[in-house]
């Protein structure tokens, strides 16, 4: 590679399936997820599919934790030796401690050529940003011109979705304000964002098909033509429904399951879209994958 390359690092909680990783030249480092007894690497030593299989069986809970300083360390001084800088794009650090972790191995290395970035975001709309930003890198830019071109993506961006239980989101400390639905006398289903780096909820509805509906209908609404990416854990039919819909007006649909430390957090059932207009960045990309082993 050309010395004058920006490398583009992410974490395994932006949920990027590896071919498409391999093909756009993105570095993971990846968090581990533990389960009874035992821990993996999310992404690299256990699949989506074998995770929530596993999950399901032990009905054990499942723990997560974030990379060490020096896992992103010996990550940055590799991409550095080939490229000119890097810019990491990571987890809200309201969600993890990951963005932290992140910034002391920059320092540490050689925090001028390195830019750790808070997305604030989470799966499906960290991918988005990470997927417009390696396109950048691609055609040239640097760090700086990447993310002065980020930030209308950043802010146009939006998520949402619904879980099948709001227990593994209470249970794991990720629930946000969606706290206040914990426990309520009616059996809610609420369709969820994040907001300000947190789980928010966004509206109450009473089933879990009226849910569904008001998450395709919100992403709509986007107007015009929009890069999607639907994900879930477990929950191939409903994202199916919700790529279906989104199909005819989205000028990037990609399909793929939640990784084991997104679905350890919010759990089995889990289904949601992000999205941002096309125009800011079109991707070019069609993945609607078949099976949640990938």
């Amino acid at each position: 590679m050309s010395k004058a390359s920006l490398a583009v690092v992410t974490d395994s909680t932006a949920d990027l399936s590896p071919d498409l990783v391999a093909e756009r030249g993105i570095t993971v480092v990846p968090l581990t997820v533990s389960l009874g007894g035992k821990s993996y690497l999310d992404g690299v030593d256990i699949t989506p599919a074998e995770f929530y299989a596993r999950l399901e069986s032990s009905g054990a809970t499942a723990t997560t934790s974030q990379p060490s300083p020096g896992q992103f360390a010996d990550v940055y001084e590799r991409l550095l030796a080939n490229h000119a800088e890097v810019l990491s794009l990571h987890i809200s650090s309201k969600l993890s401690g990951t963005f932290a972790a992140a910034s002391q191995a920059a320092d540490m290395v050689d925090g001028g050529r390195i830019t750790v970035v808070d997305t604030g975001q989470v799966s499906m709309p960290l991918a988005l940003e990470v997927l417009a930003a390696s396109g950048m890198a691609a055609a040239g830019d640097n760090a700086q011109t990447v993310l002065g071109r980020l930030r209308p993506i950043q802010d146009a961006v939006r998520v949402y979705f619904m879980v099948g239980t709001l227990e593994y989101l209470r249970r794991g400390g990720r629930i946000g304000r969606a706290s206040a639905l914990v426990g309520s006398v009616l059996q809610v289903k609420p369709v969820l964002t994040i907001t300000e780096g947190q789980v928010a909820p966004l509206e109450r509805v009473r089933t879990q098909e009226k849910a569904l509906s008001r998450v395709i209908e919100l992403a709509r609404q986007a107007g015009g033509r929009v890069c999607a990416l639907v994900g879930h854990a477990a929950a191939e039919e409903p994202a199916r429904r919700i790529a279906e819909a989104l199909d005819a007006e989205a000028e990037t649909l990609i399909m793929a399951p939640l990784g084991p430390v997104v679905g350890a957090h919010a759990g089995p059932g889990t289904v949601g879209v992000g999205c941002y207009p096309a125009d800011l960045f079109p991707l070019g990309l069609r993945r609607l994958s078949s099976s949640a082993a990938r």
